[in-house]
């Protein structure tokens, strides 16, 4: 099925997906997700193609397979190569270090453990252990706003 266009439509074409093109660029300035370059880019192929193809559907089709292929292909190595979708915090850092109870942690009443100079809300990794005032603790991982701690002697050497 071939679209019937003027040919002022055709001739401003490139025009078009040019527009487009900076449209999606300014959509992924502001989003920051990865996702609109790719129609961006697959934009400026269609409208340097445009120059050549006068067919609107065979440029549109075109658009679509380069959209989606790029999308599909090639950015989850861009994401990759990018280390996007993993934030890193501060509080990474705390993972493996050993604090001391405040507040006596247990599963039914989060306590409080100081770690690396900073008070933490915290739970312990075993439903079965309870960490009193005063004892040292390791941390095993940050959930939320959480740390999860063990005794360092109930750690899994690793």
């Amino acid at each position: 099925m071939e679209f019937a266009l003027p040919l002022e439509m055709l001739n401003n074409m490139p025009w078009i997906w040019l527009g487009l093109a900076i449209l999606m660029t300014i959509v992924e300035g502001l989003t920051m997700g990865l996702t609109t370059v790719w129609l961006a880019l697959a934009a400026l192929v269609c409208m340097i193609l445009s120059f050549f193809i006068p067919s609107l559907t065979l440029q549109i089709t075109i658009f679509l397979v380069l959209s989606i292929g790029m999308l599909l292909f090639t950015r989850p190595f861009a994401l990759k190569k990018m280390k996007m979708g993993k934030v890193k915090t501060n509080s990474d850092r705390l993972v493996g270090m050993k604090g001391i109870v405040q507040i006596a942690v247990s599963q039914d009443n989060p306590g409080q453990v100081k770690v690396g100079g900073q008070i933490w809300t915290a739970r312990p990794e075993d439903k079965d252990h309870s960490y009193q005032a005063d004892e040292q603790v390791q941390v095993i991982r940050i959930e939320g706003v959480t740390i999860i701690v063990a005794k360092p002697s109930d750690m899994d050497p690793a």
